[in-house]
């Protein structure tokens, strides 16, 4: 577990309040986590919808648990360098659950959990039927989990799914209260034009706002610098992996089955050496070696 003042908090703290735009890509296992870790990003994002369809195969519907959920974000915080934000679903539960939730995903190294309005069982916030707990419910989950982290630095996010169920006014109306309630970071799901992303700019003014970018879902796509022009602090591309691994996975798997052989497209395919390196062989490989040398001096190492 990492410690209560991880410096990847204040680090990413720092960069939020320069009011740039900070792009976080979505990583849902460990390998996705490595190779976004290497790129040099300034936040990583841990996709709930893609922890749960790679862990479980199943979608993101209010099946998994805090216990898989929290043992993902410390395998994801653990693999990387980068700050990690977390999707902690709607918090679990109730306020004794919002709480443990909290103090679990600060312990295991996000550097921000994201909690949302809707009522159990979730769904995928660009998926139907969604409905959302009665705004002072939400209201005290924000004030448990400001009060039950041990570091100042470790960032709540609230996100409304108000928009599919009450409308664009009442959302926005819900974020304004979240904010009152301490949280960090302000997340308006599932804007469905680029008029609403401007009135959520507008109206949340000064705030740090988070956008997401569901490749494919009900938000339509808007360039980097309109989000940056309107003021957004933190924008997600939570399915951008997933959907890219599962169709190399796709391809590969189709000529294995048509041909007998992966041989036509082994040049696609990164090599087993560099596989190796990029998971850490070589750093057990020096390990082994540097221990092997000490055995050896303290042996004489002369055959005797």
């Amino acid at each position: 577990m990492a410690s209560m003042t991880d410096p990847r908090r204040s680090k990413f703290r720092s960069r939020l309040a320069d009011k740039a735009l900070l792009v976080a890509p979505g990583v849902f296992d460990g390998i996705s986590a490595r190779i976004a870790d290497q790129m040099d990003f300034e936040a990583l994002y841990m996709t709930g919808y893609g922890a749960v369809a790679s862990h479980l195969a199943l979608p993101d519907a209010g099946i998994a648990t805090y216990t898989d959920m929290v043992g993902r974000v410390a395998v994801l915080a653990k693999a990387t360098k980068t700050p990690l934000i977390a999707d902690g679903d709607t918090g679990y539960g109730g306020l004794l659950n919002v709480q443990h939730a909290v103090r679990g995903y600060e312990a295991a190294g996000a550097v921000a959990i994201q909690l949302e309005d809707q009522e159990f069982p979730k769904k995928c916030g660009h998926m139907t039927g969604r409905r959302v707990v009665p705004m002072a419910d939400m209201v005290d989950k924000i004030k448990v989990a400001v009060a039950s982290r041990d570091d100042a630095d470790f960032l709540i996010i609230a996100r409304t799914d108000a928009r599919a169920v009450e409308g664009l006014d009442a959302a926005l109306g819900r974020a304004q209260r979240y904010r009152e309630a301490g949280a960090d970071i302000l997340f308006v799901e599932a804007p469905q034009s680029t008029d609403e992303i401007r009135r959520i700019a507008d109206r949340l003014a000064n705030v740090p706002l988070l956008f997401n970018y569901a490749e494919g879902g009900r938000t339509p796509p808007v360039t980097h610098q309109f989000l940056r022009d309107l003021g957004f602090r933190l924008v997600i591309f939570p399915l951008s992996t997933l959907m890219a691994a599962t169709a190399a996975m796709r391809s590969v798997l189709a000529a294995i089955k048509t041909s007998g052989s992966p041989i036509d497209v082994l040049p696609s395919m990164l090599g087993f050496d560099a596989f190796l390196d990029f998971i850490g062989v070589g750093e057990i490989r020096e390990l082994e070696q540097r221990f092997a040398d000490e055995d050896s001096q303290q042996t004489g190492g002369d055959g005797d």
